[in-house]
């Protein structure tokens, strides 16, 4: 961490502990993580890195806590978490090897692309509707974009969750509810790939994800009881006005 002082320990804590409130209401946690590890002093790549690794174990709590909806999706858990491996591994590799020249000037408009597309949420959850569960996935389209989603993922992974949402509700036949289910595992694939490849070779700041990790686990559960009494549309919009003001910074900076 660039500086150990009690503040900014305090912000990254305050800071996990809102995002797992968040990501339980209405997604797009990490979000908040990564403008806090910018404020904390760390560069836009360092921060992007060492909060991919935070969210990890969230990923982990979605995917346990979705397996009554995983039941009867072998085929397709498995077809998916394939292709995201292999994408989330690209996503990692393409930050690690391309200059940070590139990530630098590319993350305002990723930022941004998350923040717009938390706030359209409500909408291409009403445009999509409830999928028709009679019919086959469209796999020649469904593993593609998967796979592209996945190397999003391993690149930046701001709002990760909601293009997996969108990406498996246009492309596979099922309940919401159950593809909610496959997009925690396939988010927990690309995370635990994002955390091998930058374990190796990526500035990851270890005190931070120690003590975001845990914060967010403890924001997750604690929105989780609250989801019914938290005003998400709030929410949704605080975490948007903050990624776009933070991408307008990043590009006047």
């Amino acid at each position: 961490m660039p500086s150990t002082l009690f503040p900014e320990l305090a912000l990254l804590a305050l800071t996990g502990l809102l995002a797992g409130v968040v990501n339980a209401v209405a997604g797009g946690g990490s979000l908040l993580v990564f403008p806090a590890l910018l404020a904390a002093g760390f560069s836009p790549l360092a921060a992007n890195v060492t909060n991919s690794v935070s969210q990890c174990p969230g990923y982990l709590g979605i995917a346990l806590g979705s397996r009554r909806e995983l039941r009867g999706q072998r085929f397709r858990v498995l077809s998916c978490t394939g292709v995201a491996a292999l994408g989330a591994a690209g996503g990692a590799l393409l930050l690690l090897t391309l200059p940070s020249a590139v990530f630098d000037a590319v993350v305002p408009w990723l930022l941004a692309l998350a923040a717009v597309l938390l706030g359209l949420q409500p909408l291409l959850r009403r445009w999509i509707g409830e999928p028709d569960s009679d019919l086959p996935d469209r796999r020649s389209v469904l593993l593609p974009a998967v796979f592209f989603a996945s190397v999003y993922g391993g690149y930046f992974g701001g709002a990760l969750g909601i293009i997996l949402v969108a990406t498996l509700s246009l492309t596979a036949h099922d309940s919401l509810q159950r593809l909610n289910a496959v997009k925690g595992v396939v988010s927990l694939v690309v995370g635990i790939v994002t955390v091998v490849v930058f374990s190796i070779g990526a500035p990851v700041d270890w005190l931070s994800v120690a003590l975001l990790a845990p914060t967010t686990l403890i924001g997750g559960y604690l929105g989780a009881k609250l989801a019914g009494r938290l005003p998400a549309p709030v929410l949704r919009a605080a975490v948007v006005l903050i990624g776009i003001a933070v991408a307008v910074y990043l590009l006047v900076e």
